[in-house]
């Protein structure tokens, strides 16, 4: 529920923004689209209705203010920004494989959202949410990594719902072992883990995707455990239950942003009721729309332009036909307005 004063409860995203450019026909033009995950997830809470603010930091150059334009722009509270001057913006050239799946080139060396420092944090806006929302790709080197954790530590003592999805991007570590070690040294912090299946994958190094696998990541102080598996749906697991839930058929024109639309989804629904998380079919429910929003996003290129409203959610979850549409026409949108 909401506060005694009726004001929605906080989510507050930490880590990286940046420019992603996504290939556009014919092929040889590409157009610069706002991303970094906890951005994104912070701009899908705000669209869906929520209250979200963004805590990292840009660089002092066009594409830094740009950035925190859009944030502004989609509701989300930018006190949590800081700007280097002697850093430039972090930027990610993707390539988009024929069934919509990306790979990604990344520009740092090192860019501004590296370079955080624990003094930089405003503390208030952080003791401020309800949930605290993170990657680990904040944890590769410092001083970012001590910002991360002062930030997770001044959350978790002011009681905020502790919220990572690693989303991992193995280039951008030193090598798989150092990444694998980083990204589990924090998982018992977490009340609620998000992973795809990939990660699952690469976490457990086990090729097996079964429910034994996937909890052998479990640990004595997580409320819920998710598995995203793509077009297959997600599967969660929590202290009393477990099971899967479906996703939508779309046609998928660009994944980028997907998981991150899901997660916001998913906060955006549980952060002033998180009884949700101790109510199997509520929390069904929960995620059957989380899928909703994940399945639209994919219909869309670019990562924030395609994330949808609550009413766009809700529309599609409702009308059949509407879901059909988006199978049959979705394609067209590959041409859709630069981001």
């Amino acid at each position: 529920m909401a506060s005694s004063t009726g004001e929605k409860g906080l989510i507050v995203s930490f880590g990286e923004m940046l420019i992603d450019f996504v290939p556009t026909p014919p092929w040889t033009l590409a157009r610069h689209c706002p991303g970094g995950a906890p951005a994104n997830v912070a701009i899908a809470v705000s669209r869906l209705g929520g209250r979200a603010a963004f805590v990292g930091k840009l660089g002092d150059d066009d594409f830094g203010h740009m950035l925190a334009g859009i944030l502004r722009k989609n509701g989300v509270d930018d006190q949590g920004i800081n700007f280097d001057k002697g850093a430039r913006t972090a930027l990610a050239f993707v390539t988009l494989r024929s069934d919509g799946e990306r790979e990604f080139m990344f520009y740092r060396n090192p860019s501004a959202d590296m370079l955080l420092r624990p003094n930089e944090l405003n503390l208030e806006l952080i003791r401020s949410a309800k949930v605290f929302h993170y990657g680990s790709i904040s944890l590769i080197t410092e001083p970012c990594r001590s910002a991360h954790m002062k930030a997770m530590e001044v959350a978790k003592e002011a009681g905020a719902l502790l919220s990572y999805d690693p989303n991992l991007r193995e280039p951008l570590w030193p090598s798989p072992e150092e990444a694998r070690t980083q990204i589990l040294s924090i998982w018992d912090k977490a009340d609620i883990i998000k992973v795809s299946d990939v990660e699952l994958e690469f976490l457990t190094e086990n090729k097996t995707m079964d429910d034994k696998t996937a909890m052998s990541l479990w640990h004595p102080n997580l409320k819920l455990l998710l598995v995203t598996l793509g077009e297959k749906g997600c599967t969660y697991f929590t202290k009393n239950f477990h099971g899967s839930v479906e996703t939508f058929l779309v046609d998928a024109v660009d994944t980028t942003g997907a998981g991150d639309s899901f997660v916001g989804a998913l906060l955006k629904q549980i952060v002033d009721d998180q009884s949700v998380l101790e109510d199997e079919a509520r929390l069904r429910k929960v995620l059957r729309f989380a899928n909703a929003c994940g399945a639209i996003t994919t219909t869309k290129k670019g990562a924030i332009p395609a994330l949808p409203t609550d009413s766009e959610a809700l529309s599609f979850l409702k009308d059949k036909k509407k879901r059909q549409t988006y199978l049959k026409f979705s394609k067209l949108c590959c041409t859709a307005p630069p981001c």
